[in-house]
């Protein structure tokens, strides 16, 4: 049981399966192929239940703002968390998530356009990879492109003959939406600066938001500590 709800078991298994709060509770003599079904269960269930946080946050800011923070407040769940939960899942529609893959897949690549999560997606499916592999391959190929917008090179797109215009409002629409609860704020990018800003994201494994934010507090943090600070701008 997975707090009270059991925990499917293949046929002909003996012995009852508890997982309590505090632990999981197992035979003394278990077979590997059984034990091995039950890590396999249990992973899907963690997958599936980070889908269903998700949702569930994103469902309760839409329906009931104001009040959805202080039902959060009286769970045990971490609010933080579910931000990531939530975030992730307005970043993929239930028809684009892949039942092969874990939510930590999809969490790597979220903050890519959609056009590479379904690539990367693919790949790690098609290979069987697991979520470090993904993690390491995207983040090889976002240094790899971080470093040839450095040095001025041309890289292709994912999506040829898409216009600049639609990456600037992509960009926009992500960090118009980073906190419902403080005020709001909308930047607009060149295509090659959302890139490259992406890659950065992704490579520190945070939401394009969440980045954004945290560089510029860093800077402003940076410009504070300065010894001759700039003089304020006098008004004319």
């Amino acid at each position: 049981m997975v707090n009270g709800t059991p925990v499917k078991r293949s046929s002909g298994d003996a012995g009852t399966l508890i997982v309590p709060r505090k632990g999981l509770q197992l035979p003394q003599r278990l077979a590997f192929d059984k034990w091995f079904e039950i890590g396999r269960q249990l992973s899907a269930v963690t997958t599936s239940s980070a889908w269903c946080l998700g949702d569930w946050l994103v469902y309760g800011e839409t329906a009931y703002e104001g009040r959805y923070r202080e039902a959060v407040a009286t769970t045990m769940l971490d609010y933080g968390t579910l931000r990531n939960y939530a975030w992730v899942a307005r970043r993929f529609a239930l028809s684009r998530r892949r039942d092969m893959l874990s939510f930590g897949h999809h969490a790597e690549v979220a903050a890519m356009p959609e056009a590479e999560q379904e690539y990367w997606l693919g790949k790690a499916e098609e290979l069987s990879w697991s979520r470090n592999q993904l993690r390491r391959e995207v983040r090889a190929s976002l240094r790899e492109r971080e470093r040839a917008f450095a040095s001025g090179e041309d890289v292709e797109s994912c999506e040829p003959g898409e216009e600049e215009t639609s990456d600037r409002a992509t960009a926009g629409a992500e960090l118009k939406a980073v906190d419902s609860l403080g005020p709001t704020f909308q930047v607009s990018f060149s295509g090659k600066q959302l890139a490259i800003c992406q890659a950065a994201a992704s490579i520190n494994g945070i939401s394009l938001e969440n980045w954004v934010l945290r560089t510029l507090e860093e800077a402003a943090k940076g410009a504070l500590n300065q010894p001759n600070p700039l003089p304020a701008a006098r008004s004319t």
